[in-house]
């Protein structure tokens, strides 16, 4: 919905879509005509809709605000509303205005707050990205220039903020995106996406962070926020330059430039917050599935994890566990006794996370929905009304937490659940996602009655990006509720820039394949350079079947991120770390102990993530940012002064990398459990990082273990690390009762000295052995023990004795190679349930086109990115949907699931075009041969040329098959579902557009479009036009989904022969739009 002034009433009302001026009240209604317009918030907005409130307390709200609108015409002598411009009948004019942004200082020194105008600073809204709204919206004084001023320029009500940098920039950040580490090149758009079986292409997905690290050529940095939460485009294609379009007015913040983008972070987190200080328990191995059928079953895989000897310490209830999906409740025979399932699960060292959706089953007699309604807390539609959108119970209704009532109603909800013995809870769906509705949500003209501080009341177009963050809010207010001296622990899949105070999250619903493993790290490290480094992926995948190899490696660099959960779909196969033979399930046992015996590390890393804004996870070039060449490392990433290389590539180990390492002093190590499916490790040279004893879960671990030192020495011979302790849980530590201590390292003469230089907190010193570990090189080291708080010594080979260690470290580590139990390449999995996602599509990549297509499962094209605009075209997973074509005029009839063989393959060479051609057996002696190509000479466009043929078909039959129809069936992505529509002008000359409240149409005859038809997207201003041959086509068929369309082209129905195929050629291409 979008802001508006009008002025009259009745059938010629003209609106004039301009921001509206600050005024000097706080609460109006103007009515002009039929239609009431609602102000919320000083600065005031009024937003256009036939609001009905739906309880007395509103009806008397809004009775008041009439009143308040005629005193307030009374005190100024006159209306509110004066036309400021010259309004004609049926056009609105506005001039553009533009110029560099004012800014002033805020916050601290090096961070500016950039407007249009002071008139713009005064009307923007409030900040939910900031912990303190004032702090934004209060300038400092400060003597220093920013070094970088955006230009802005504002048409329309959208303002377009560019902000030019050096050549030779880099971009990161950006949030929760797919695809590559280093951002160049790439649009993204700010709207939280149920985005199930995203790609490298897709520009939303669940959570908004408007937000770019940019890193400078001589490695210092400067981080850009573009302070709404509407949705808005952050476009980094053009080299060296920012490019934000969003609704107007926003502020944009920026942060630098520092030294370093670590500096940058810290001083995000000054704004919006650090991560919350997880329990420690969280920071271990979490299993989970959609779904574990039964208590029995969840009981059964915790035991198995004890049995096998494989660290864990959470397992997580999906959905199923509820009574018809209702939340709050427990399905009466499958989990019957919730708390009884519980202390099971305690007793031998396991914590339970339990799903809550917002969707609320809309059902009188469900005490959740009863008592919500009772306290009038759902979202409304236009016309005042609860919106009811369909979700995995049916109707559904949708709690509005932009009111603090409604956050303390479910808060209460949660306080009451966690009785129940829950330990941690997991927010899905929260985008919020809403089925059977072409935007995948709920329309942006519902209205939230949010809180003055968050924004008033707005429609959902303002909320929907921070809905995710605000339900998350109350969940983790609920949990602390319910007992003050544990840490909440929340997981959210929905988000927005600031979420991290309240939640963990994860990359969502990802697929098993090798292409989702590699981005799983950028996006891990994308997070957290965006203020979120509290997550992690699906650890092997949640759509389709991981093979062995595929999830063996995958849980060797999963274990390492800051969240390690393995996560999989419903109807695929089991995907526990033993379910893929003893090879897979050694690699996991390893990986996971790997991460146990970091997690002293780890918990520290999170302590200082909490304390001062830095990242847990960061990309290799934090190492040395002035290095060009490790900025675009994506198989290799930082945990503090650890360095992890990891192998996403199915052909090669992690044994067989060639690592880029930053410079300086790198020392490889291990635990003796080198393995080529899991990750090389190395120190940095002058760090020490503490260890532990591994355990199956964080509760066995005692303050009196062993504790373990690992030793780099820089050049100097100099090493310091920090280790910090606490009970794991609770806020004891606020209060001082922790112990944080610095430990140094000094070579003189032979002896390295290993001390204590300096703790912080009340703890006392546990009485524990120091076991100190010199790391010589090669993976050789050196030891002693001693006891934590003394001075110990450890004694320093001589050059010969290094080199002879050395020597015989790496004869060890070829022999553990060489006996280690290799996964092996099994490429397909035995299953009646999931699809194969592991296989490597075959790519076509040529002129403005790449294409990935998977002959073994009809022959479908996946993926169809557009190079110049970055745009991914198709909606598709594996086994369904992208583009496939059927052979008769049922859906999904033969052709579409069958697999096909790759009969030539053309790769573009000495000006030869790129093209692939592909057979699938129909059955009754027919096959559907196509295809696809880049033409050398029009680059332009893609071309697919489709036919049904004859191969055997008998005599007896004449000569002639079964009567067949040619059906190719594309299923679109609608980026912005809004904003997009179908336009083509008819075989009789009639022009159409075709909007998608349109629902399901055909045409055909002299109503068919005239060869050609364009999917037009008016926020992105391209089009995607197909054009085809009437001579081939006899129907054309529009079909709307949920964020999705299909442009069907259908041949005549007919018999076909060896002489007379049936055929339908099109091709596609991109091109601008007005």
């Amino acid at each position: 919905m979008e802001e508006v002034l009008v002025f009259g009433g009745g059938s010629s009302s003209i609106s004039s879509h301009i921001p509206v001026r600050r005024l000097c009240c706080s609460y109006l209604v103007q009515n002009h005509g039929p239609s009431p317009y609602l102000l919320s918030k000083n600065p005031l907005r009024f937003f256009k809709g036939s609001l009905l409130p739906a309880s007395a307390s509103t009806r008397a709200s809004c009775s008041s605000l009439f009143r308040s609108r005629r005193r307030t015409e009374k005190l100024l002598g006159g209306p509110l509303f004066k036309p400021k411009m010259t309004i004609q009948e049926g056009a609105v004019t506005t001039e553009a205005k533009s110029g560099n942004m004012i800014y002033e200082s805020i916050l601290e020194e090096g961070i500016f707050r950039f407007d249009c105008s002071s008139n713009d600073r005064a009307a923007v809204f409030p900040s939910l990205s900031f912990t303190n709204t004032k702090e934004r919206d209060t300038p400092i004084t400060t003597h220093k220039a920013p070094s970088f001023i955006p230009a802005f320029v504002c048409l329309l009500g959208q303002q377009i903020v560019k902000l030019e940098l050096p050549a030779g920039t880099s971009f990161y950040g950006t949030g929760e995106v797919s695809g590559q580490l280093e951002r160049t090149g790439k649009r993204v758009f700010t709207w939280n996406t149920d985005a199930w079986g995203y790609g490298p292409g897709t520009t939303s997905l669940y959570q908004s962070h408007p937000w770019v690290l940019a890193v400078l050529p001589t490695g210092e940095s400067l981080g850009v926020l573009a302070d709404t939460t509407r949705r808005c485009e952050i476009d980094l294609r053009n080299e060296s330059g920012i490019q934000i379009t969003g609704p107007s007015p926003f502020p944009v913040i920026t942060f630098g430039p520092f030294t370093s983008p670590v500096e940058v972070m810290r001083s995000l987190s000054r704004a919006i917050g650090t991560v919350f200080m997880p329990p420690k328990w969280s920071l271990g191995y979490h299993q989970c599935r959609w779904s574990y059928a039964s208590d029995e079953r969840v009981l059964e895989v915790a035991r198995i994890f004890r049995e096998k000897d494989i660290p864990c310490d959470v397992i997580w209830m999906d959905i199923d566990y509820m009574d018809s999906f209702r939340c709050f409740t427990f399905d009466k025979e499958r989990f019957a006794d919730p708390k009884s399932l519980v202390k099971s699960l305690h007793q031998i060292g396991f914590k339970a996370i339990w799903m809550l959706d917002p969707g609320i089953k809309r059902e009188e007699g469900y005490f959740v929905y009863d008592s919500g309604s009772k306290n009038d807390v759902w979202i409304l539609k236009e016309d005042g009304n609860p919106f009811i959108g369909e979700v995995w119970p049916g109707p559904c209704v949708f709690p509005d937490y932009t009111q603090s009532k409604t956050r303390y109603w479910w808060a209460h909800l949660v306080k009451d659940f966690v009785s129940n013995g829950v330990d941690g809870i997991w927010n899905d769906m929260n985008e919020p996602a809403v089925f059977k509705s072409v935007t995948k949500t709920m329309p942006e003209s519902n209205i939230h009655r949010g809180d003055i501080e968050l924004g008033g009341l707005q429609n959902h177009s303002h909320y929907h990006n921070a809905y995710g963050t605000l339900m998350a809010r109350s969940t983790y207010e609920g949990m602390k509720l319910a007992n003050e001296n544990k840490r909440p622990f929340v997981l959210t899949r929905a988000g927005f820039i600031g979420s991290q105070r309240y939640a963990a999250t994860w990359t969502g619903d990802n697929l098993s394949n090798w292409e989702h493993l590699h981005m799983s790290i950028s996006m891990v490290l994308q997070l957290g350079l965006s203020g979120q480094p509290l997550a992690g992926p699906d650890i092997g995948g949640f759509a389709g079947n991981a093979t062995p190899k595929l999830f063996g490696r995958w849980m060797g660099v999963g274990a390492m991120f800051p969240f390690a959960r393995g996560h999989s779909e419903t109807d695929t196969i089991d995907h526990e770390p033993w379910s893929f033979g003893e090879e897979c399930e050694e690699v996991c046992r390893l990986a996971l102990k790997r991460r146990y015996r970091l997690l002293p590390h780890i918990y520290t890393l999170f302590y200082i993530a909490h304390t001062t804004g830095t990242p847990i996870a960061s990309p290799t070039f934090f190492a040395d940012p002035k290095d060009p060449k490790l900025r675009t490392l994506e198989n290799s990433f930082l945990l503090g002064p650890l360095l992890i290389n990891a192998s996403s590539s199915p052909d090669q180990g992690s044994d067989n990398l060639q690592p880029i390492l930053p410079k300086g002093i790198w020392q490889k190590f291990d635990f003796e459990d080198s393995h080529p499916d899991l990750p090389t490790l190395y120190l940095q040279g002058g760090s020490i990082i503490p260890l532990a004893p591994v355990h199956q879960h964080t509760g066995e671990a005692n303050p009196n273990d062993d504790l373990t030192l690992l030793v780099a020495l820089d050049e100097e011979g100099k090493a310091k690390g920090v280790l910090f302790e606490d009970d794991g849980d609770g806020y004891e530590f606020t209060k001082g009762r922790y112990l944080y201590t610095h430990y140094a390292a000094k070579c003189e003469s032979s002896l390295v000295s290993v001390s204590v230089s300096k703790e912080e907190g009340s703890w006392k010193r546990p009485k524990r052995r120091l076991h100190a570990k010199l790391l010589l090189g090669g993976g050789a080291m050196v030891d002693a023990w001693g006891m934590d708080g003394d001075v110990v010594q450890i004694t320093v080979p001589s050059k010969d004795e290094v080199m002879e260690l050395v020597s015989e470290s790496e004869k060890k580590y070829k022999a553990r190679l060489e006996s280690c139990k290799h996964i092996p390449d099994v490429e397909d999995v035995s299953s009646h349930k999931g699809f194969e996602l592991s296989k490597t599509p075959v790519e076509l990549k040529s002129g403005e086109w790449a294409l990935k297509v998977v002959p073994w499962i009809g022959g479908r094209i996946l993926s169809m990115e557009h190079l110049p605009s970055g745009s991914q075209w198709l909606h598709s997973r594996i086994d369904i949907n992208g583009y496939e074509e059927y052979s008769g005029r049922e859906y999904r009839s033969a052709g579409c699931t069958e697999e096909y063989a790759v009969i030539e393959r053309d790769l573009e060479h000495a000006g030869e075009e790129e093209s692939l051609i592909l057979e699938g057996d129909i059955g009754g002696g027919l096959a559907i041969q196509r295809q696809i190509s880049i033409p050398k000479d029009n680059p332009k466009v893609f071309r697919i040329d489709s036919s049904i043929i004859a191969r055997k078909v008998g005599a007896g039959s004449g000569g002639f098959s079964r009567l067949v129809c040619l059906r190719a069936h594309p299923m679109f992505t609608l980026l912005h579902p809004t904003e997009s529509f179908i336009s083509f002008t008819t075989v009789n000359g009639s022009k159409h557009e075709i909007w998608p409240d349109s629902g399901e149409q055909t045409f055909e005859g002299d109503l068919m479009p005239n060869g050609k038809w364009t999917l037009c997207d008016k926020c992105l201003g391209i089009g995607l036009v197909s054009r085809f041959s009437t001579n081939e086509v006899f129907k054309c068929m529009i079909h709307w989904g949920t964020g999705t369309v299909n442009l069907e082209l259908w041949s005549e129905e007919r018999p076909v022969s060896k002489e007379s195929p049936l055929r339908i050629s099109h091709e596609y291409e991109v091109i601008s739009i007005p």
